[in-house]
């Protein structure tokens, strides 16, 4: 005890040590044990946050999934697949990765869909010569087509992506790459289930198309050309007056001259989409009929 100090101790020095017991009675106890058990604690509800955050994004991946199987008429057997076709490069951790993304079941897609479409072709119009299935052909199985059935089928919804841009995935994709991964979710369900299940499946999206009138192939930049000439002219020149947008989703504005005429211009998420809307503009200033790509 303090009070029990020798009693040859000066006064004034025990009055100095009792000062010295009151402070360290006020410290807290083990100061360091509970900084230092703070840490991990903090650890461990981050943690727990992540993982929450995980499952949610796992559950919410297999709803959007089951709603593609019930879109396009087929259950996986490997639901790996599917992810895959899903899948956008900007998604991947690692960019070069890219197998692990849309692109190579998309190239599988694209001749498994042309096979199918040819034989529906074959079948539906068995007077139609070699020249008009063709034309029926590339009309059926363009970018734009592919697109407008991802689209029907909501894959738009479905797709994983990356930090690409503002917006909700349909306006976040560019219409070029949403017809890919519909190619994509073709070759998907062609290793899956085999060309039974692929053929069920493009038939169920694209019958309807299938018997559609046959739209006009030659494109606006074709009909100028072929004007230009029987007037007399050279073959038009286009020129890329600006390109605006991010990266990932550019547009193009275009502009086409011919001597002696005022140039078109016209506006697009590709340069050839841009050229066409250049040389449709211009057709129908000059009151030229046939110009719209459709």
């Amino acid at each position: 005890m303090i009070d029990d100090l020798p009693g040859d101790i000066p006064p004034s020095e025990k009055a100095s040590t009792r000062t010295r017991a009151r402070r360290e009675a006020k410290k807290p106890a083990d100061v360091g044990t509970t900084v230092e058990g703070a840490a991990p604690a903090k650890r461990a509800r981050a943690a727990i946050k992540k993982t929450v955050k995980a499952k949610k994004r796992k559950k919410n991946l297999q709803r959007k999934a089951k709603a593609v199987e019930e879109q396009i008429g087929h259950v996986f057997a490997d639901a790996a697949l599917l992810t895959t076709a899903l899948t956008h490069v900007s998604a991947l951790k690692n960019p070069s990765d890219r197998w692990d993304s849309y692109q190579r079941l998309e190239f599988l897609g694209d001749h498994v869909l042309g096979l199918v479409v040819s034989d529906m072709l074959f079948r539906t119009y068995p007077n139609a010569d070699e020249g008009e299935l063709s034309k029926r052909l590339a009309d059926l199985v363009r970018g734009q087509t592919c697109a407008e059935v991802a689209e029907a089928m909501g894959l738009h919804e479905a797709v994983k992506l990356g930090a690409v841009g503002a917006g909700d995935a349909s306006n976040r994709l560019r219409k070029s790459v949403l017809g890919d991964i519909c190619e994509a979710v073709i070759g998907a369900v062609y290793l899956d289930g085999g060309y039974p299940a692929a053929a069920q499946m493009i038939e169920r999206a694209w019958t309807p198309r299938l018997r559609k009138p046959m739209r006009a192939l030659r494109d606006s930049k074709t009909v100028l050309q072929e004007w230009a000439q029987g007037k007399g002219l050279p073959t038009p020149t286009y020129r890329e007056v600006e390109r605006t947008g991010p990266h990932h989703d550019p547009k193009f504005r275009i502009a086409v001259e011919l001597p002696d005429m005022a140039p078109a211009e016209g506006v697009g998420s590709s340069k050839r989409a841009a050229e066409k809307a250049a040389a449709t503009a211009l057709l129908a200033r000059e009151g030229v009929p046939g110009g719209g790509d459709g």
